[in-house]
């Protein structure tokens, strides 16, 4: 059995007792029972909560897509401060903290470097170092399995909002070895502990777990999304559908300019390997190509150890952008970044707008990371817990 970092917060009751606490949650913040972090905090350890604060998305997960601001509020139960740190800043102000001895963080993070979970963790890091509050970082599995790695290590010239650390896209840690990663790369002066999953291995995925899945943000509804995701959160820095406005956001994908028959057949077969490509069309309710008829494909995901989807989607972009002259990156912004391109801050790398824009060849590409993969293994073990 797995137990999550909050299922183990009541062997810590005692020492939270009379200490003035903060949680950083979102409503996939759950026990194994189900319970949320804030009620079982106010039921356990009385007049101890002072502060909740909330990523993107919202303390309750309802803002939907990129740089849609949350505002702050108060709770309506226990009356205390909820305080979004995706507002006009994305972190905690100082004021926020001071007051504070104790900041819980419990997020569910997807296993892939751009979601921003980890940037609002640095930035709760950052300002407890100033206020000398200590941090908690209560720790969840990696749905997508603590082994598996793929993709480029993001450049020192290209970190942002969605890329704070030199790791691949998908890089085989936990919220809580990131963490310790943040407090070295930064040299932060920090009072930070991790509460370690108990039962968890690396080679887990989600599914094994035995844990029920809580949506983190509000396209991630299940535990084969964050899979898909893998590959398919770079479509958010081009002109095609990764599948928002339905009910399987990046599990699908697609564009009125696509021709799935012509895609499929230019698609090199080794970057099909663990995944079957089902043939999908669909309207999205909302963002890019909202009401229009958008051709494409469902992803499913057959070698979950064996899928690497940064070598699937970026044949995919490769084929696109020679079939259709439709085809476009997105221009700046996204997330707050408006100068450098959307593309290589998710990608975490020119090359690939570059191979692409050029005609190069993806595989040789994707090859080229092999001895990063093999350097980046080696300088993670430090920081790893299971």
């Amino acid at each position: 059995m797995v137990l999550n970092g909050i299922d183990r917060i009541l062997d810590w009751a005692p020492s939270l007792k009379g200490a003035r606490i903060g949680v950083l949650c979102n409503q996939a913040s759950l026990t194994r029972d189900l319970v949320h972090i804030v009620d079982l905090l106010w039921e356990r350890v009385p007049c101890s909560l002072k502060a909740i604060f909330g990523p993107q998305h919202g303390f309750y997960g309802q803002d939907q897509d990129n740089m849609i601001e949350t505002p702050h509020s108060i709770h309506p139960i226990y009356k205390v401060p909820v305080y979004s740190l995706y507002e006009s800043r994305r972190e905690p102000s100082s004021w926020m903290l001071e007051d504070l001895d104790i900041l819980l963080v419990d997020l569910q993070d997807v296993g892939t470097r751009v979601y921003t979970f980890s940037s609002t963790l640095l930035g709760c890091m950052r300002i407890s170092a100033q206020t000398g509050t200590k941090l908690l970082v209560l720790d969840r599995p990696n749905p997508v399995n603590g082994m598996t790695i793929d993709g480029p290590i993001l450049k020192e010239g290209l970190f942002s909002f969605v890329g704070n650390l030199p790791i691949p896209l998908r890089h085989g840690l936990t919220l809580g070895e990131i963490a310790l990663a943040l407090k070295d790369h930064y040299r932060l002066d920090l009072d930070l502990e991790v509460i370690q999953l108990k039962g968890w291995k690396r080679e887990m995925s989600f599914e094994d777990t035995g844990l029920i899945w809580h949506m983190p943000s509000p396209n991630m509804p299940f535990t084969t999304t964050a899979l898909a995701y893998t590959a398919t959160v770079l479509l958010e820095a081009t002109n095609i559908s990764e599948g928002r406005g339905t009910t399987r956001p990046f599990e699908i994908f697609g564009a009125p300019f696509l021709d799935p028959y012509g895609l499929k057949r230019a698609l090199n077969p080794r970057c099909l390997e663990g995944i079957v490509l089902q043939e999908y069309h669909f309207k999205p309710t909302f963002n890019k190509w909202q009401g229009e008829l958008c051709h494409g494909f469902t992803i499913h995901v057959t070698d979950k150890k064996g899928f690497r989807g940064s070598a699937f989607i970026a044949e995919v972009l490769r084929a696109v952008k020679e079939l259709s002259a439709k085809f476009s990156w997105k221009a700046p912004p996204y997330e707050y970044e408006h100068e450098r391109m959307p593309v290589d801050i998710v990608w975490g790398d020119r090359n690939l707008r570059e191979c692409i824009d050029n005609g190069g060849e993806i595989m040789d590409l994707i090859s080229s990371y092999e001895q990063e993969h093999k350097q980046y293994l080696k300088w993670r073990e430090q920081y790893l817990l299971y």
